[in-house]
Formats: C-alpha cells, sequence, structure tokens
C-alpha cells in the first residue's frame, strides 16, 4: 500500500512537471519582435505626402504607419514619439512636435 502511494505521488509530480513544462513553451516571446515596447524620440524630416519619415541619425526611410498622426506637419523637420518596426521599416507615431532646430531658423 505504501508502495503504490509513493508510485502515484512520483507520477503526479512528474504530471505537474510535463504541464508547466508544455504552459512556458507556448507563452510568446515579445523580446525578439522587431517593436520597441516603449516609445522611442527620433528626429527628423516628414515627407510632403506625409506617408514619410527620414531620420536626421541615418538618413534612414520610415513608413509612417499611422500618416493621420502627422497631418498638417508634412514637409516639416520634427521630433517624433514613436514605436519603431525594425521588420517592417515602420514607425508609428505616438506624438510629434516640431524640432528645436527648426523653431530658430
Amino acid at each position: 500500500m505504501k508502495k503504490l502511494m509513493i508510485v502515484t505521488f512520483a507520477l503526479a509530480l512528474v504530471m505537474s512537471a510535463v504541464a508547466v513544462a508544455q504552459y512556458s513553451a507556448q507563452q510568446p516571446d515579445n523580446s525578439k519582435s522587431g517593436t520597441s515596447m516603449k516609445a522611442v524620440s527620433v528626429t527628423g524630416k516628414i515627407s510632403d505626402d506625409g506617408k514619410t519619415f527620414v531620420s536626421d541619425k541615418d538618413s534612414k526611410n520610415w513608413t509612417i504607419s499611422n500618416p493621420d498622426a502627422v497631418k498638417g506637419h508634412e514637409g516639416h523637420h520634427v521630433t517624433l514619439q514613436a514605436h519603431v518596426d525594425v521588420d517592417k521599416n515602420e514607425v508609428n507615431v505616438v506624438s510629434l512636435k516640431m524640432a528645436k532646430d527648426s523653431m530658430q531658423k
């Protein structure tokens, strides 16, 4: 009887370990995503059509995924707070303000 209880307990322990391993294997790993979780600050110029953004830092072209957020700032030099998706080469604009150096000109 004692042997049966020990075997049952060991089996239950093994089964719970397997269940935990399967559960953790199914969790998505957001750290490998190309999208930044925090909004980052980038300075550059918005295209005349408002659909792309050129970064001052590396002159890289980014597609603006929400062009309505930059409406009225087409062709301007701005600082964006945006979520950057490196894989898709996109920025999702959270907010924007005119860049400081363009106000002084």
